[in-house]
């Protein structure tokens, strides 16, 4: 909501016409009052990933689960029940740290790739 205002303001201190930018102002921190509405509306997941790497969402079992790490942003791509591949992504604002830790010490271990054998006999 916060970033819609700025917006707005931002717009206020161009240098666009006042009749211009006044309602372009308006429509700009409505945008965010009503982002920020469909966030907080948004559920909650639920997700329990097992010791045997088996994981659900919301009691939903999943399959080819996969968790890729690139910084602080966590990705997590996956099959439902029905086989559809789903995807879910999270940033630090909306992961705490000891979440984050939790998830990464809770992601299944990818396998470690195999040594090729020598060319040289």
């Amino acid at each position: 909501m916060l970033l819609g205002v700025l917006a707005g303001l931002s717009l206020i201190a161009s240098e666009l016409p006042l009749p211009l930018s006044l309602p372009l102002a308006l429509l700009a921190a409505g945008e965010g009052v009503r982002l920020a509405r469909r966030e907080r509306s948004r559920p909650v997941i639920a997700l329990a990933i097992a010791a045997n790497g088996l994981a659900t969402i919301d009691g939903e079992t999943v399959s080819d689960l996969c968790i890729e790490w690139r910084g602080p942003l966590a990705f997590m791509r996956f099959r439902d029940s029905r086989g559809r591949p789903k995807r879910l992504a999270w940033w630090p604002d909306t992961l705490p740290a000891a979440s984050r830790r939790e998830l990464r010490l809770a992601a299944p271990v990818k396998a470690a790739a195999q040594n090729a054998p020598s060319m040289a006999p």
